[in-house]
């Protein structure tokens, strides 16, 4: 992997997080935490863990502990101590790499050598029950990211990525790192996460800009000054879950730049999208992937299973991997319609509920700031409401004028604030739901379900 990703001319600058960081300097920086990372203990066929936040010490160790030839873990730096202890108990790496006072340190951890070939192991994003540990080969990497290079609408050799999203999960580290890293595409990470500085790493540089995140970062753009202007924007791309109607029409009100999508897993990467924001909301599957849909789920040809120790073996069956959300994929063009989780799909005294429906509709009403819909034997929705318990009388008159009885919450549960995983995807899970709702839950006749 370091061959393939560190290739290319000397004085070409690659990143850009905090300074700008030529190819000679960076591989400069990774030959000398390889050093360190052996000095530690580390050697070919090894296994570390990496809990760094994004940065140029993230992404050093990352190439340098590929450099030695071992397995590598990859831990999001806001996970609790509580959740890492679990992680490592699973992954059982020889050596974890943290922050401690600024500095990296390497830390021996009562594990074991590498037993499957992967280079990558990454923990599932968690965010409807506990994670997956998810394996990806070197040419599976390598694969991914030629598979972006012949995506129409990518940023290209010269181009600026402009990146929200984690590069310890799959959008970030392959659109966004290993992609750049390869092709010449100049990585920028802003500072922090605000409209300012997102705005900033926009400007910092004369070349076209395309920014990368998850639907969650859209508002940054969207609540950007008027009088701002930034002729280096040349597009938003999301991936994760689908994006709400209000903030795309918030985003498009602000920019005429396409505001792209793209759907992927951790368990394969990029599988299909829509970059030109052309056939929403359907997508193009990515060059290489084949889809079909059986039983209202959506299959993805792959030659083995993605998981690595405990897992479903439902969900990797005679080549295809059941990907668990729900759509359809068209016979005549070959796009895919992504409707969300098949999880959501339920039953309600014999009919079928699609709470994403149900979320969508939640969405669009006057006052919600945004809404989870969740099903733990009737159907709740937990909803962000700028108006408070005020403002549910016209909620509720709102949702019987455009859903079904059947289809109405049960419960509508107000929250200060939804719950997120460490990539910013909303959270599904009921009891972290309810973990995070006001003491008082309001109930009874928001919906009348037999």
């Amino acid at each position: 992997m370091g061959d393939y990703l560190l290739a290319g001319r000397d004085d070409q600058q690659c990143l850009r997080l905090g300074a700008p960081v030529t190819r000679r300097e960076l591989r400069r920086r990774v030959a000398a935490r390889a050093t360190d990372l052996r000095a530690a203990g580390l050697r070919a066929g090894g296994t570390v863990a990496l809990r760094l936040p994004p940065g140029m010490l993230y992404a050093e160790s990352l190439l340098a502990a590929w450099t030695v030839g071992a397995q590598v873990a990859l831990l999001d730096h806001r996970l609790t101590q509580h959740e890492v202890d679990r992680a490592l108990a699973r992954i059982a790496p020889q050596l974890v790499v943290s922050m401690s006072d600024g500095a990296p340190v390497a830390v021996p951890h009562p594990g074991r050598p590498a037993q499957t070939p992967h280079a990558l192991l990454q923990l599932s994003s968690g965010s409807t029950g506990p994670s997956k540990v998810i394996g990806r080969t070197s040419a599976s990497l390598v694969s991914e990211v030629e598979r972006y290079r012949l995506i129409d609408g990518v940023p290209e050799p010269g181009e600026r990525t402009v990146l929200l999203a984690s590069t310890v999960h799959v959008l970030g580290l392959v659109g966004g790192l290993l992609y750049g890293l390869h092709t010449g595409v100049t990585l920028v990470v802003p500072s922090f996460l605000s409209t300012d500085a997102v705005l900033d790493a926009v400007a910092s540089g004369p070349e076209p800009a395309t920014v990368i995140g998850v639907p969650f970062h859209i508002e940054f753009l969207a609540a950007a000054d008027r009088a701002r202007h930034l002729p280096q924007l040349k597009r938003m791309t999301v991936g994760g879950e689908l994006v709400r109607p209000a903030v795309r029409e918030a985003f498009a009100a602000r920019w005429s730049v396409p505001l792209g999508n793209m759907y992927g897993m951790t368990e394969a990467g990029v599988i299909a999208t829509d970059l030109f924001g052309q056939n929403r909301p359907a997508l193009a599957p990515a060059p290489g992937m084949t889809l079909r849909a059986e039983g209202g789920e959506v299959l993805l040809a792959a030659e083995a299973s993605p998981y690595v120790g405990l897992s479903d073996p439902t969900r990797w069956v005679d080549g295809w991997l059941h990907t668990r959300d729900a759509g359809e994929v068209d016979p005549h063009t070959g796009l895919v319609t992504i409707r969300g989780r098949l999880d959501s799909q339920v039953s309600v005294g014999g009919l079928k509920v699609d709470l994403t429906e149900v979320e969508q509709v939640l969405a669009t009403l006057p006052g919600v700031v945004e809404a989870v819909v969740a099903w733990d034997g009737a159907v709740e929705a937990f909803i962000v409401h700028e108006s408070g318990a005020d403002g549910l009388p016209a909620l509720k008159e709102a949702l019987a004028q455009r859903l079904a009885g059947y289809k109405r919450p049960r419960r509508l549960t107000l929250v200060p604030k939804l719950p997120r995983t460490a990539t910013g995807k909303l959270v599904r899970s009921v009891p972290d739901l309810r973990a995070s709702a006001n003491p008082t839950r309001l109930k009874g006749d928001a919906a009348d379900v037999h």
